[in-house]
């Protein structure tokens, strides 16, 4: 399972969060870098702020569109 890690860019629904999750690739031949973003739709019951960084994975089908899920940490143990 892995766990992908991006920056919030909208919260206009209920309980999801609009992630981008940014990549940095190589091009075959030519090896200059670029970037490559993607944006996720992930279930939150959480409060956050635009502009926060999140963690988030893969989880079955919530809705539509929403096929991921926040990962959030649990107070005490770390």
């Amino acid at each position: 399972m892995k766990i992908f890690k991006g920056k919030i860019i909208g919260m206009k629904m209920a309980k999801t969060i609009t992630v981008e999750v940014e990549r940095i690739l190589a091009h075959p031949l030519y090896k200059k870098r670029f970037k490559r973003n993607k944006n996720y739709h992930v279930h939150s019951e959480v409060e956050h702020k635009i502009g926060d960084v999140v963690n988030f994975v893969e989880c079955p089908p919530i809705s539509k569109s929403k096929r991921w899920t926040e990962v959030v940490k649990k107070k005490g143990k770390e």
